[in-house]
C-alpha cells in the first residue's frame, strides 16, 4: 500500500490581506442584492399608497421609524455606491484604469463618492422637509 502524498492546503483566507480591488468587487455583488431587496420596499411602498391612506400611514410609519431610516439609509448608499462602481467598469471596459495606481484611485474615489453622494442626499431631503 502506497502512502499517500500529503497535498499542500490552501493558507486560511485570514492570512491574507484583503485587497482594494476584492473588496470593491463583493460589495458591488453585494449593494446589487441590497437593491434588488429594495425595489421591494419601493414596491411595499408605491402599493401601500395605492391601498388607500391607512396602508400608506402604516407604510410610513414603518419606513420613518429608526430601522426604516436605517434601512433607507443603506440603500441609498448601495445605490450610489452601485453607480459609481457601475461607472468605474465601464471604464475598464474601455481599457482604461488597469494600473495599480489608477485601480486603487479609483477605488478609493467610488467610496468616496458613495459617501459624500448619500451624506448629500440625505441633508437635502432633510433640508427639504424642514422647510415644509
Amino acid at each position: 500500500m502506497a502512502t499517500q502524498q500529503q497535498r499542500p492546503l490552501s493558507p486560511h483566507l485570514m492570512i491574507y490581506r484583503p485587497q482594494m480591488t476584492s473588496v470593491l468587487s463583493i460589495t458591488h455583488r453585494f449593494t446589487g442584492v441590497a437593491l434588488s431587496f429594495g425595489a421591494l420596499v419601493l414596491t411595499y411602498w408605491l402599493t401601500s399608497a395605492a391601498y388607500g391612506p391607512e396602508a400608506f400611514t402604516r407604510a410610513q410609519a414603518v419606513l420613518g421609524s429608526w430601522f426604516g431610516r436605517l434601512v433607507l439609509f443603506a440603500l441609498t448608499f448601495s445605490l450610489f455606491f452601485h453607480f459609481c462602481n457601475g461607472i468605474r467598469h465601464l471604464a475598464w471596459d474601455a481599457g482604461w484604469g488597469f494600473e495599480m495606481n489608477r485601480l486603487r484611485a479609483t477605488g478609493w474615489l467610488v467610496v468616496a463618492a458613495s459617501v459624500l453622494l448619500t451624506l448629500a442626499s440625505w441633508l437635502a431631503a432633510y433640508a427639504v422637509a424642514a422647510g415644509a
